[in-house]
C-alpha cells in the first residue's frame, strides 16, 4: 500500500498469519514487521494517508458502518470536530499540499453524500454540495444495522430497512439478496431499498456466509454451499424477521439480481413454503450450464468455482443437486424473471431453460427479457420500466403501492414481455 516517509519500509495488508486483514510495516531489509492496525471482526477498510509526508493517518473498518482508528494523534481534534458537523459516515476526499484544508464527504442512508470544505485551522466546515440534490426533498427511510444469528452460531450482520414513519410490525417483507456472492452489503444510501421501503415493504439485507469482507473463516463457510447453508442463512434471517414480529410470515418475497436472482430462484424451487414469491433478475438456473458458458475474461476465475461452488468435471450430481432447474417442479409461488439477451455471463439460456420447465408445468411466471441489455440493465429506459413491472408485481402478491405505468414504459415492457 506505498512505502514509509523513510523509503526503507513497505505498508502491507494481508490475512496471511490472521483471518481478517491487518494493516503492517515490513522492513525491506531486516524484514521486520510491526502491525498497525488489525480488527479481528472485519478486514481492513480505507486507509489514510498524508498527502506529502505519505505515512498512515487512519484507518477505516465496516463491520455495521465506517468507523476509523487513529494511527495519527495530530489529526485526533481535526476528527472529533468533523463527526460533529454532520451525522453519517464521514472520509476525508482530497487535502491540499499545506495539509490545512480537507474536502469532507458524508454519506447517509437518508440523503445524498454531501460534501464540506474543512480548515483545520479553525477547526470548521462550510457546506458545499450534494450529489444529489433531488433527494434532499424527500423523507427516505433508515437503514439500520442488525446482527442475526444463523443456525450454526454465525453472526450475520445485515441492514433493516423499513418504511419511513412506520412501525417495523406486521410488514410486508423483501429479502434482497446481494450478488456476487462474493461480496457484501454496507450502511448507506441503497436505491432499491429506498423504493420498496417507500411502496411500503420492509427490505432486509442479508452478509450470509461466503460474503467478503469479514475474515476467511466467514468466506470460506460458504465454500459448496451454494443452495445450502448460505441459502439457510437468508431463512435464518427470515425466521428472525417474522419471530421478531417484523415480517408477515404469508407475504415475503425473495429477490435478487446474479447471485441474488440465483438465490431467488433457489428460494422458489427448495424452500416455497417460505416465500410469497420470487424475482430473479439476470440469475443462473443451472451452476452447470453456468460454469460451461463462462465467457473467456471469466476462464480465471474456474479455479475459484471449483474450490467455492463446486468441480464440474468430477461431481456433476452435486451441482444438479444445487442447480433450481432440477427442481423447477417444486415451484409454486409466482416468479417474476428478468434478463438481459446480451449477458456475457449468465447467458440467456439461463432464464429460458427454467422459463420453459415452468411453463410446461403450468406455472405462472411472468419472463422479461430485454434485447439491448446485458448482465443487469444499464440503460435508464429499461431500468424504469423494469421496477414499474417489479412494483406490480410486488404489489398484486405483498400487496404493497405501485404506480401506473406511464406509456413508455408500458412500451418497453411490451417490447420485452415473452409469453
Amino acid at each position: 500500500m506505498g512505502f514509509t516517509p523513510d523509503g526503507k519500509h513497505l505498508y502491507i495488508e494481508d490475512s496471511l498469519e490472521s483471518d481478517t486483514t491487518q494493516l503492517y510495516t515490513i522492513d525491506l531489509k531486516a524484514q521486520g514487521k510491526q502491525v498497525l492496525c488489525h480488527n479481528k471482526q472485519v478486514d481492513l477498510g480505507p486507509v489514510m494517508t498524508h498527502p506529502t509526508k505519505h505515512h498512515a493517518q487512519a484507518v477505516g473498518h465496516s463491520l455495521h458502518r465506517l468507523e476509523w482508528t487513529l494511527l495519527d494523534d495530530s489529526i485526533a481534534e481535526d476528527f472529533k470536530a468533523i463527526e460533529k458537523v454532520h451525522p453519517g459516515e464521514f472520509s476525508i476526499v482530497s487535502r491540499d499540499r499545506e495539509d490545512s484544508t480537507w474536502l469532507v464527504a458524508y454519506t447517509s442512508d437518508r440523503e445524498p453524500v454531501r460534501y464540506y470544505v474543512y480548515s483545520r485551522e479553525t477547526r470548521s466546515a462550510t457546506y458545499l454540495f450534494s450529489n444529489r440534490p433531488d433527494l434532499e426533498d424527500y423523507t427516505l427511510a433508515p437503514m439500520k444495522p442488525v446482527t442475526i444469528t444463523s443456525r450454526d452460531g454465525l453472526d450475520l450482520h445485515s441492514y433493516l430497512t423499513v418504511p419511513a414513519g412506520s412501525e417495523p410490525k406486521g410488514l410486508p417483507l423483501v429479502l434482497n439478496v446481494h450478488g456476487g456472492p462474493w461480496a457484501r452489503d454496507e450502511w448507506g444510501y441503497a436505491p432499491e431499498a429506498q423504493w420498496l421501503a417507500n411502496r411500503g415493504y420492509a427490505v432486509l439485507q442479508v452478509n450470509f456466509r461466503g460474503s467478503t469482507g469479514f475474515g476467511k473463516a466467514f468466506l470460506n463457510a460458504g465454500n459448496r454451499e451454494w443452495g445450502a447453508k448460505m441459502h439457510d442463512d437468508l431463512l435464518d434471517a427470515v425466521e428472525w424477521a417474522v419471530a421478531g414480529g417484523v415480517a408477515d410470515p404469508k407475504r415475503i418475497c425473495i429477490y435478487g439480481g446474479s447471485y441474488g436472482g440465483y438465490a431467488a430462484l433457489v428460494g422458489a424451487a427448495f424452500t416455497p413454503d417460505v416465500f410469497s414469491c420470487a424475482v430473479d433478475i439476470v440469475g443462473p438456473s443451472s451452476i452447470i450450464t453456468l460454469i460451461e458458458s463462462v465467457p473467456p475474461y471469466w476462464q480465471p476465475l474456474l479455479n475459484v468455482f471449483r474450490v467455492r461452488v463446486g468441480d464440474i468435471e468430477t461431481e456433476k450430481e452435486f451441482l444438479e443437486s444445487r442447480s433450481p432447474l432440477f427442481k423447477a417442479d417444486q415451484i409454486d409461488i409466482p416468479m417474476l424473471i428478468a434478463q438481459g439477451a446480451n449477458d456475457p455471463r449468465v447467458k440467456q439460456a439461463e432464464a429460458e431453460q427454467i422459463v420453459g420447465a415452468l411453463r410446461a408445468k403450468g406455472k405462472e411466471v411472468d419472463y422479461l427479457l430485454y434485447g439491448d441489455e446485458g448482465h443487469g440493465f444499464a440503460r435508464p429506459e429499461n431500468r424504469m420500466a423494469f421496477y414499474a413491472a417489479a412494483e406490480q408485481f410486488l404489489a398484486r402478491h405483498l400487496g404493497g403501492r405501485c404506480e401506473q405505468l406511464a406509456s413508455g414504459e408500458q412500451e418497453i415492457l411490451d417490447a420485452a414481455r415473452k409469453l
